[in-house]
């Protein structure tokens, strides 16, 4: 899953928020990055830092509402990108690290 964030600070304050949720596995950083788009109608070009966030399909929905909430953008990038292969061990940890904390 990614997104992105106008400032590092930003990109770092939903990093954390995810993964101490355990919403996310981990998360990378990758920035500055050069954004070429259409907002409301016009042509632009801004730095943006992109977030690539590790978690499982059944997380996606309530890590896509977390940074829906807690987004700086009205309508930030949220998007997933299924895995179709990886190493056992990674997947496990993924796994284990993405599940809720049990409701006792």
């Amino acid at each position: 899953m990614s997104t992105a964030t106008e400032t590092r600070e930003e990109a770092v304050a939903l990093a954390e928020s995810v993964v101490t949720a355990r919403l996310a596995a981990g998360a990378q950083i990758v920035g500055p990055v050069i954004s070429v788009f259409w907002h409301q109608g016009q042509f632009g070009t801004g730095e943006e830092w992109q977030l690539l966030l590790k978690t499982r399909a059944d997380r996606y929905p309530e890590l896509e509402a977390h940074l829906l909430r807690h987004h700086p953008w009205d309508k930030p990038e949220v998007v997933a990108v299924p895995v179709v292969a990886g190493s056992a061990d990674y997947l496990r940890w993924v796994e284990a690290t993405t599940e809720p904390p049990s409701r006792a």
